[in-house]
């Protein structure tokens, strides 16, 4: 046999000690994640398999060290889920793995308290779909026609949010390309947004137009994370050891958790491309690897495959965007006007004007308590000026042209992106959330949408703090107006009189104030603002409809019998002045994000509500029970896989299970393998095939070698791909492929079972089979093989990637340092080795050894 029958692609150095998982091969790129761990903190590295290393980093956002429990790729491999053992889900950028979005599945509405996580799958939408007859004209990419997401996606775009600009480091300026390690910091979002249930967010669709960013060559670019089109029929499922199964749509909308009869972890999970079944194995007490039942466990979630489901995730993520988006641009209004921790509102350079007015007073001229608004108006209304004024106004800092223009500028900017944003942002965006809204009322009003438990009055409170939301920011918009109109005018004012006091000779100054105005703004603008009142105090609990005049049209004798009721009702005509009012436009549009926040996540765990789990249908084997338990303590591994076996016999939409196993009892070593139907119809006694291979291989120079495999996993729906060595040697290390669909199965007979079977009881019965000569051996039939030049000796770690195109096998080293990239599509004899091995970090010499088994 040829030991060179595939062609080494790349061999290369890694700079520190890595792991790497069973999953780490991207589905449909060249790409393979390595996880390692510095300073008690794990961090992610996306290598192409060429031996390049595209980016690195920190999975960890704050001083908490994180370890990976798991990950997955998302189907169409633009998305890593890396799984924290702390219960957190972060979800990576392929391209150069900023966070995109980040769950706690602790913080989720239902969830229960995650508990090592023991397995996570991410499964593709339905790859097929039946075609109409007539073609469904009134859908657009799903969305239905008239239905609120249909009206949204025709509005006018509202402008994008302000993008946080990154923190620029020495090291991201001068470091090589790929060899910093980036920070997945997150922008900060507030606890309700993020616990909020949605998908990734698509701003077009809900007409919000996509920040525009800059990429390393200065080109203008959407954000793809904002715009890029998802599989949102996509299934994300996480297992804990306690029997947890919490459900992703998409990988980010939370479908709730699915408790498990018995507290038993599901160490395999199998979802049919076209079916909303999920088929799982669970672990039995023991907890070896054998105890895991033979005969699936069946969860039918009804509610998966209706469409209500996705229409309810977009309406969710729809509300979610929405509100985030009034709740950013309020900050942004919030921190112009009062500022923050880094930056200087409007609102205080008045103040501090205020401020070194009274120091003035009180230190220069001996005034104990000065009152800087007394003063001012006597100014404007006698035209003649205190010595402490008229100091301050000839002679400060404070009232120099460029200080003037200064809190002028600031001022006016702060009040008039006030305005325009309440009327053009964030009232739009309010609209549009009134929309959404009003659909859900309407869902929670209809039979066939109960199982989603929406509370009618709950809907109709979030209704009514929307509307109330959009009458408080029309009032925030004339509010600022009004506010920068006096303020204009004092400005003028305070001018004029630095004017006429620097005025010489004949020269003269105009008058071009109001003195209304004037004295308005020093006595509601100047020490305490009306605008401050939309972001301090308590949130608006008045009825908008009251402060209004009724447009209904009334008869003459309707009208006066209104009007003869409030004279004798006092309270009806009692004067209630606005000033009196609560306006806080902030804490109104967090009371508000609460509210829908809780309507929706009560809704989004209705997927799993509607899950029936099954466990009938399993079988045991008597005679194993019979035999003892199975040498749990020597095997190595064991692996399931599941392939399509659509023909006439077994009829459509059915499948096989295979399962390997590696076994070493009394010292010699086993291949088990089974074959079984595997749907939930044929979850029944009967239909195992098994076949057992002893690790041993014939080799070219005529005799024969037994193996120590170091591992093994399944390639594709016909080969097995196993790492290997001579027994009783300490390498070379090969890497070689059996086709195990042409392997000689025997069959079970079908009456020794009963209910209840493990892959323990089969095992035993296949040895003792075995044992006793029934069942025909043989060695492991090796097609082809290649010889490893990196891994040489020691244990390893495998990743294989069987997709057409995408056929390598990664191979890692024992000491996480040196991995090895096999094609298993070239052929080493038609391409040149040299040209073909790359090695980073350190020379590496490639010598022909021996043949290989």
């Amino acid at each position: 046999m040829d030991c060179n029958s595939f062609a080494s692609l790349a061999t290369f150095k890694l700079p520190s000690p890595c792991r790497l998982v069973a999953s780490a091969c991207c589905p449909d790129k060249d790409l393979v994640v390595l996880i390692a761990r510095l300073g008690g903190r794990d961090r992610i590295s996306l290598w192409k398999v060429q031996g390049s290393r595209k980016w690195e980093v920190d999975i960890a956002t704050d001083d908490v060290p994180a370890t990976v429990a798991g990950l997955a790729w998302h189907p169409d491999g633009q998305t890593i889920a890396v799984v924290h053992e702390s219960g957190r889900i972060t979800m990576h950028s392929v391209e150069d793995g900023h966070i995109e979005r980040s769950l706690s599945i602790n913080s989720c509405r239902e969830a229960r308290t995650v508990h090592n996580v023991v397995g996570v799958w991410w499964f593709p939408g339905p790859s097929e779909s039946t075609p109409a007859v007539i073609p469904d004209i009134f859908k657009r990419n799903g969305v239905k026609t008239g239905s609120a997401l249909s009206i949204l996606k025709i509005l006018p775009m509202l402008d994008p949010l302000k993008e946080a600009s990154g923190h620029v480091t020495a090291t991201d300026l001068f470091a090589f390309q790929g060899t910093q390690t980036k920070n997945t910091r997150e922008a900060l979002v507030p606890d309700v947004i993020s616990q909020w249930p949605s998908l990734a967010p698509i701003l077009e669709d809900i007409s919000i137009s996509s920040p525009v960013q800059t990429d390393e060559n200065h080109k203008s670019s959407s954000s793809g994370s904002l715009t890029r089109k998802v599989d949102e029929d996509s299934l994300l499922v996480l297992a804990d050891q306690n029997g947890g199964l919490y459900l992703f749509l998409a990988g980010t909308y939370y479908l709730g958790t699915i408790a498990l009869p018995v507290d038993h972890p599901p160490l395999f999970v199998y979802k049919h491309p076209n079916q909303s079944d999920l088929l799982l194995h669970s672990k039995n007490p023991d907890g070896g690897l054998f105890s895991v039942d033979i005969q699936p466990m069946l969860i039918n979630i009804p509610l998966l495959g209706t469409p209500a489901v996705r229409e309810f995730a977009r309406l969710s993520s729809a509300a979610c965007e929405l509100t985030r988006y009034v709740m950013s641009v309020l900050d942004e209004v919030k921190e112009g006007w009062l500022g923050s921790a880094s930056v200087t509102g409007a609102r205080e350079i008045g103040k501090m004007w205020v401020g070194s007015l009274e120091k003035r007073l009180k230190e220069e001229y001996g005034q104990e308590n000065p009152n800087v608004v007394f003063e001012l108006t006597s100014f404007l209304v006698t035209g003649s000026m205190s010595e402490g004024l008229s100091d301050f106004i000839m002679s400060s800092d404070q009232t120099s042209d460029r200080a003037i223009q200064k809190w002028d500028g600031a001022v006016t900017d702060a009040l008039t992106k006030m305005c325009d944003y309440s009327s053009m942002r964030i009232i739009p965006a309010l609209q549009r959330l009134h929309i959404v809204l009003d659909e859900i009322r309407g869902w929670s009003l209809m039979s066939h949408h109960a199982p989603f438990g929406l509370d009618t009055n709950d809907i109709m409170t979030c209704l009514d703090l929307v509307e109330l939301g959009i009458f408080v920011s029309a009032w925030l918009a004339a509010e600022a107006k009004k506010e920068l109109r006096t303020f204009k005018q004092f400005l003028n004012f305070l001018r004029y009189e630095m004017t006429v006091a620097n005025m010489s000779g004949e020269s003269q100054a105009f008058l071009d104030y109001d003195i209304l105005e004037v004295n308005n703004y020093l006595m509601s603008g100047l020490i305490a603002s009306q605008v401050d009142r939309w972001f301090t105090g308590s949130a608006p609990q008045f009825n908008s409809g009251e402060l209004c005049t009724s447009q209904t049209p009334k008869s003459l004798g309707e009208a006066l019998g209104l009007a003869h009721a409030a004279l004798q009702d006092p309270s009806q005509t009692a004067w209630q002045p606005l000033s009196e009012l609560d306006r806080n436009l902030d804490a109104l549009v967090r009371e508000l994000a609460t509210r829908c926040q809780q309507v929706f996540a009560q809704a989004s765990p209705a997927t799993a509500r509607s899950a029936v789990v099954s466990v009938a249908g399993g079988a045991v084997l008597t005679k194993g029970k019979e035999l003892g338990p199975a040498p749990e303590n020597n095997c190595l591994f064991i692996h399931q896989w599941v392939i399509r076996d659509d023909n006439e016999v077994s009829g459509p939409n059915s499948s096989l299970q295979y399962l390997v196993a590696l076994l070493n009892p009394e010292g010699q070593s086993f291949l088990c393998l089974s074959k079984m139907p595997y749907d939930q119809c044929m979850r029944v006694a009967g239909g195992f095939e098994v076949a057992i291979l002893e690790c041993s291989v014939d080799t070219n120079n005529g005799g024969g070698g037994d193996l120590d495999i170091l591992d093994a996993d399944f390639f594709d729906d016909e080969v097995i791909v196993l790492v290997y060595r001579i027994k009783g040697t300490q390498g070379p290390i090969y890497v070689g492929t059996m086709n195990y669909t042409m392997l000689r199965y025997q069959r079970l007979e079908s009456e020794k079972y009963v209910s209840g079977s493990s892959q323990k009881d089969m095992i035993v019965d296949m040895l003792q089979r075995w044992r006793e000569g029934h069942t025909v051996g043989g060695g492991v039939p090796i097609t082809k093989c290649r010889r490893l030049s990196a891994c040489k000796s020691g244990s390893i770690s495998m990743a294989v990637n069987g997709r057409v195109g995408r056929r390598v096998v990664c191979v890692l080293g024992g000491d996480g340092m040196t991995m090895e990239v096999v094609d298993m599509e070239g052929d080493e004899i038609e391409a040149d080795e040299e040209s073909e091995m790359e090695m980073v970090g350190r020379d590496m010499t490639m010598t022909e050894g021996d043949l290989g088994p």
